[in-house]
């Protein structure tokens, strides 16, 4: 294993050359944070690379002497990647972030800090534990039956976390282990009284059910009530269909996006939204096109390996092809990867691609910046609307144009990447100039009919 702390900083210089830092100040800040670490780390242990949790706190309490909390909760979210860095290149054998984290089973690295930063740090890592995943009485059950299910090829990742919130639930209500199958659900119904989480229970009866009844076959599974969906369903938002001076706000206000450490950004997201708007696609197929899965000669785009395991190829219109060749002219300017595995949508922070998360929250805030949507709260229009808004503007130009769009719609259907067409009238909501052109479609096409018809003489 190699060593460290070394003497002449050799080590964090190497660190900092890889992460490829845009911001002037931000070498010296970093090294600033770093060699503070480093020599807590000398002086507590001088003959062995070996980084503990009193480290951790050393550092920790010497620096809450100087500086903010908040920005001490910056600086040592720093100084875990770091120390990921430090185990990846043999410096050390583990993160210790990484050891509490698995110890108490915390959610986050960030909130294994926050816990280190608080007064009391034994009682504040308690508070993190968290049930072991399907620790409870029907966990062997689940887990059994999410493993069949995938084995099957299926994803089951929704209804795998139906499940482990199902079975945490258990853990901590042990005084259920005995009670049978149909009166732990209903205690978990209970435990929430919005319809959301009575249609999941409703679902998970049924899940539950089926495996239970694989095992029993006496067991007759549950019959499906549709009552708890149909109270979900009546809770739906209505689609908000954006106009083009609204696509045309959020464009110029993603040009412009404030983005002084990762100067790509703006172009980045400038792009995201017009594939969004003129192809109509999800966050998480932005979020895993990799730069080979755009042809420019074909004017073609892959999605491959999404919603219900279908991949397709897309062709775009010119506007979209001429976003996608200044986007990619730039991504060369600025040294992004060029392999065709590399993420298309690439940020020079830990040089990684964008995740969905991140394309929502960069996103939902240029739809906030507009005052199209509110700026706070989940209310308002969305970012996956404008997947509706790609379905409703396709099916005005074929009125338009004098094509029947139940003629297209398998077409479209395909091009969203949907099953059927059934999943695709979900997408067609009817706004005024929809129903304008339906009706005028029917103007001349069927009004003749009517009048042909009031002549004839019975």
């Amino acid at each position: 294993m190699s060593t460290w702390p070394d003497a002449d900083g050799k080590v964090i210089d190497r660190y900092l050359a890889q992460l490829r830092l845009r911001h002037p100040t931000s070498p010296t800040t970093y090294r600033r944070i770093l060699r503070s670490f480093q020599e807590v780390t000398a002086r507590q242990n001088p003959e062995a690379a070996l980084i503990t949790r009193e480290t951790l706190e050393t550092w920790l309490s010497e620096g809450a002497r100087v500086w903010a909390r908040s920005t001490l909760l910056h600086d040592a979210r720093i100084i875990n990647r770091f120390l990921d860095f430090l185990v990846q290149k043999g410096f050390i054998a583990v993160n210790p972030i990484d050891e509490l984290r698995a110890t108490y089973h915390a959610s986050s690295d960030k909130a294994v800090l926050r816990a280190l930063l608080s007064p009391d740090v034994d009682q504040a890592l308690e508070a993190l534990r968290q049930f072991p995943a399907f620790g409870s009485v029907l966990g062997e059950l689940m887990r059994n039956h999410i493993t069949l299910m995938r084995t099957r090829g299926y994803r089951y990742q929704a209804q795998a976390r139906w499940l482990w919130r199902f079975d945490r639930f258990l853990q901590a209500h042990p005084e259920f282990a005995a009670e049978p199958v149909p009166v732990m659900l209903r205690h978990w119904t209970a435990a929430r009284p919005t319809a959301n989480h009575a249609a999941e229970c409703e679902k998970l009866a049924r899940i539950l059910g089926k495996a239970l009844h694989r095992l029993d076959p006496a067991t007759m599974p549950k019959r499906p009530d549709p009552r708890p969906g149909q109270q979900v369903a009546k809770q739906w938002r209505r689609p908000y269909i954006y106009s083009a001076e609204e696509v045309r706000q959020l464009l110029d206000i993603a040009q412009s996006y404030p983005s002084p450490r990762a100067p790509l950004r703006p172009a980045s997201l400038y792009t995201m939204l017009v594939l969004a708007y003129c192809c109509g696609l999800r966050l998480g197929e932005l979020a895993r096109l990799d730069l080979g899965d755009v042809d420019l000669a074909a004017g073609t785009i892959t999605i491959r390996e999404t919603k219900f395991f279908k991949s397709r190829i897309l062709p775009l219109a010119n506007s979209a092809l001429v976003a996608l060749k200044e986007y990619l002219e730039m991504r060369r300017k600025a040294k992004a990867p060029q392999s065709p595995e590399s993420g298309l949508f690439w940020h020079d922070q830990g040089n990684a691609r964008y995740t969905p998360h991140a394309i929502a929250q960069c996103l939902v805030d240029i739809l906030r910046r507009s005052g199209i949507k509110p700026a706070k709260g989940k209310i308002g229009p969305r970012i996956h609307d404008l997947r509706h808004s790609f379905v409703v503007n396709r099916i005005l130009e074929w009125y338009r144009a004098g094509i029947n769009p139940q003629d297209k719609l398998p077409f479209l259907a395909t091009y969203l990447g949907h099953r059927d067409i059934h999943s695709t009238l979900v997408y067609i909501t009817v706004t005024q100039d929809l129903l304008e052109q339906a009706n005028e479609r029917f103007r001349r096409f069927g009004a003749h009919c009517l009048a042909v018809s009031e002549g004839v003489q019975p």
